[in-house]
């Protein structure tokens, strides 16, 4: 039944909600969004604009959904009564065990519920409330580009504001009410980001509403690190120390003597590999960066043959004895153009835009390279 009821909702969900959420949705991911802040940066880099980033977080957001307040979404989006989602809520109760004996049954009044499918639909529709009634798609504060305003990204709960100046402080401002308006809590950890160009001199800390929001020098965004100039040695660097303990602890499993060689390359691939790759989709690789994955690769390949690095053993035999049919720089490349033809294939793609299109501003600034 609630497969019946997905089907169903996600017709509203596809219709109300707009391309900057990649959160919960078909053809969307983590890797959309980590794409598209790479490319913001690099462009606001190329053409020597100043990009304020903000990373809003909602502690406990699934737990926070008001229920009262979510029909009352749900019927202004004009989602039917009928789908009878609110039956689902009705009645429910819980009781807490202590040390001390269980308390008494009460009502559950807000949460969405943990492992239904439905949960990630309503969530989205009722973090929409929040950005509509705040008013972003009508701020002037954001980036322009091909003939339109952005000023936030989202995964979920997840909110990334944009702007070139200040005015993102108004934004979060506006954010900050109507969330607490329907129950969620802001939370302004380690938010903002300063573009490397700038010509103003360094934001250290920003007072808002009481609060002191540090700057950063970079930032974790779905998995994935961000630098502040939109470089991506760091998270590259990073992936292969990832990749490293990761086949670190594979090593008890690539002694056994009753795994075939063949299965053994194959675990490394299914299992190492993709930690590495994570985001590679849109990681620009340069000549060190090269050597480093190379030089990954052939110290998985001598782990799994335990031959140490002291042997007197060429990288071509390693690779002749492993046949891995295709170098993990190559299982990149491979990602990289299986994502572009996704989204490039892809009517109306918010991704195809940032990526082909120039970055604007009130004044247009001059080409420098």
């Amino acid at each position: 039944m609630l497969k019946i009821l997905q089907a169903r909702l996600q017709q509203y969900v596809n219709c109300e909600l707009p391309d900057v959420q990649a959160g919960f949705r078909k053809g969307r991911g983590t890797r959309d969004q980590i794409a598209n802040i790479r490319w913001i940066i690099e462009k606001a880099r190329e053409f020597q604009k100043n990009i304020y980033f903000c990373f809003i977080d909602y502690p406990k957001a699934f737990d926070c959904v008001d229920h009262n307040k979510l029909w009352k979404i749900l019927k202004e989006t004009g989602i039917p009564d009928r789908l009878t989602l609110r039956n689902l809520y009705v009645g429910q109760e819980a009781t807490v065990r202590t040390g001390h004996g269980t308390t008494g049954w009460f009502q559950i009044g807000k949460g969405v519920r943990q492992g239904c499918i439905l949960s990630p639909c309503l969530f989205n529709l009722y973090a929409e409330y929040i950005m509509r009634n705040a008013g972003l798609e009508e701020a002037q504060a954001g980036i322009k580009t091909a003939g339109r305003n952005i000023n936030y990204l989202r995964y979920a709960d997840d909110t990334i504001l944009l702007a070139e100046s200040e005015e993102l402080k108004s934004l979060l401002m506006k954010m900050k009410e109507e969330s607490e308006k329907i129950g969620l809590k802001l939370t302004l950890e380690k938010n903002n980001i300063r573009k490397k160009n700038m010509t103003s001199g360094p934001v250290t800390s920003w007072q808002i509403d009481g609060e002191t929001v540090e700057t950063v020098a970079d930032f974790i965004l779905g998995g994935s690190k961000i630098a502040a100039d939109g470089d991506c040695s760091h998270e590259i660097k990073r992936r292969l120390l990832l990749g490293r303990k990761v086949m670190t602890n594979l090593d008890s499993t690539l002694k056994s003597r009753d795994i075939t060689l063949s299965a053994k390359v194959h675990l490394v691939k299914a299992m190492v590999f993709p930690v590495v790759m994570y985001g590679c989709e849109s990681w620009t690789i340069k000549k060190a960066e090269h050597g480093r994955i190379d030089a990954f690769e052939l110290w998985c390949w001598r782990r799994l043959l335990r031959v140490p690095w002291t042997a007197r053993r060429s990288n071509q035999s390693i690779l002749k004895e492993i046949s891995p049919e295709c170098s993990l720089e190559g299982l990149m490349l491979k990602l990289k153009l299986q994502y572009f033809g996704h989204f490039m294939r892809r009517a109306d793609s918010f991704e195809k835009t940032l990526m082909l299109e120039r970055l604007k501003a009130g004044g247009e600034g001059d080409y420098r390279r």
